[in-house]
């Protein structure tokens, strides 16, 4: 999968409000994550997982946490990091927001 085009690619819907587009290699994966059932009245429930995680917020504004760190409130061109196994979270404080994940390795739940 080289390209991934806007025009044909095919959100997958993976509950009400949030849907996923993604694109990966062998060992690297970006998913483009919009959701749009906010603004949440709470956070989500903490989650941790293996793999390491960059993520870009490209629209909307949300609350971070990561465990051990301050909370910090996030806005479009904000970049956050998650290291493997750190448990972490969002609440969204928009209607709207589109965050652009990368993953390594690839998060194999998301196929």
């Amino acid at each position: 999968m080289p390209v991934v085009k806007a025009e044909t690619a095919r959100p997958t819907k993976v509950r009400e409000g949030l849907a996923r587009t993604i694109a990966y290699t062998e060992n690297l994966m970006m998913a483009v994550i919009d959701f749009s059932d906010g603004p949440w009245k709470e956070p989500e429930p903490l989650q941790h997982h293996v793999h390491e995680q960059v993520t870009y917020v490209a629209e909307g504004e949300i609350i971070f946490f990561c465990e051990g760190e301050k909370e910090q409130h996030l806005r479009p061109g904000d970049i956050f990091v998650v290291p493997s196994d750190r448990k972490h979270g969002i609440q969204l404080l928009t209607p709207a927001a589109r965050l652009i994940d990368t993953f390594s390795p690839i998060r194999k739940d998301f196929l």
